[in-house]
């Protein structure tokens, strides 16, 4: 906590007052993904929820005299190549700073649906919307700043940092429905516990527990099912980005 407190100093959300607006960008978009009509109909459904983002998003920027800068989303089949270097679909979904773009694989749904129990739209928005998290990190300089500290810490310092990291990500994600239901009303009944088991479903020691039989917590990069809920629930039931100071909580 000392290394995070001397890395930060504040609350890392309270820097949506540094947010640089100088720089250009290109609207947002998505790929093509040549296939079926149900390949159409995802792609459809994924850039409406691009879009929900970029609404929300404007506006809480806007509200604390910024510009949201938007990202663009990347669908891809199998493999493809992004400024953090190549993706395959084992990968799973991330974000890429270096380009300011999402990449998504939409085998990815049907694995989650599938493979993880986490079926239902809204688990795949809140998986959207979790890079998109990442996305708005990257604006504030949170995610630059945490990786400009991964050649001073320890594997194990940088993967509870991580976790920091990520668990902030889903609180945003949070943030975004809370929001996006507020403004577009877009929950319909069952939504919400979509999103939630989803974000259960993507636990580590969950994933952990499914892939070798047992959990070890220093191996954790993303955080616990239960800590995965409940920032999630957290960002939705506040709205208030200043709630979401995962880096200065004592309890994750």
């Amino acid at each position: 906590m000392l290394v995070i407190a001397l890395l930060f100093g504040v609350n890392p959300l309270s820097l949506l007052q540094g947010v640089d607006t100088n720089v250009d960008s290109p609207m947002a978009n998505t790929s093509a993904l040549p296939g079926s009509a149900g390949d159409s109909t995802m792609k459809d459904f994924v850039s409406a929820v691009l879009g929900e983002t970029e609404d929300v998003w404007h506006d809480v920027f806007a509200r604390n005299g910024q510009a949201y800068r938007e990202p663009k989303l990347v669908l891809f089949s199998g493999m493809t190549q992004s400024a953090c270097g190549a993706a395959e679909s084992a990968v799973g979904p991330f974000y890429c700073p270096g380009d300011e773009k999402v990449y998504l694989d939409m085998s990815f749904f049907q694995d989650l649906s599938q493979r993880l129990g986490a079926p239902g739209d809204f688990a795949q928005a809140y998986v959207i919307a979790h890079e998109i998290g990442h996305h708005v990190q990257g604006l504030l300089g949170i995610s630059g700043r945490v990786e400009r500290m991964r050649a001073r810490l320890s594997d194990t310092e940088y993967k509870k940092l991580s976790v920091r990291l990520e668990l902030q990500a889903d609180f945003l994600a949070g943030v975004w429905a809370h929001y996006a239901q507020e403004r577009m009303a877009v929950l319909e009944a069952g939504d919400l516990e979509e999103a939630l088991n989803a974000a259960s479903s993507i636990g580590d020691d969950r994933l952990q527990r499914r892939s070798q039989g047992y959990v070890v917590p220093d191996a954790f990069t993303h955080g616990t099912s239960e800590q995965r809920v409940r920032w999630f629930r957290r960002g939705y039931e506040t709205g208030d980005v200043s709630q979401g100071d995962t880096f200065g909580a004592e309890t994750l």
